[in-house]
């Protein structure tokens, strides 16, 4: 029989859980650099770019001590890409830690 206690409950719960998840993607961190470590990007698992670092040896290129601005592009993109990639990453062991090994369609389970 229909019991709306036990979805107030169940609601609660899962809104428990939302709360978890979230404060949680906050305080993950990740870092990813390309380059050889000439660009490093700082992502939290909201995969919101906290930081980027660029190593002052990025911004000269060899010839002539001018910039390389299109070499400096492509390892900022990289960088931050790789920080992605890493922060979806943590966010899906961190979702599968939080369910308990649930198998829910969608969350990679």
């Amino acid at each position: 029989m229909f019991n709306p206690a036990k979805i107030s409950e169940m609601l609660s719960k899962a809104n428990q859980m939302q709360e978890e998840v979230q404060k949680k993607l906050a305080e993950t961190v990740v870092e990813a650099a390309s380059g050889g470590g000439a660009v490093t990007a700082t992502m939290n698992g909201k995969k919101e770019l906290l930081k980027l670092r660029i190593d002052p040896s990025a911004v000269i290129g060899l010839s002539g001590g001018q910039p390389d601005v299109e070499m400096l592009e492509d390892l900022i993109v990289a960088a931050v890409n790789e920080a992605g990639r890493k922060a979806d990453e943590a966010i899906k062991s961190n979702v599968q830690g939080l369910l308990g090994g649930l198998n829910i369609p969608g969350l990679g389970g």
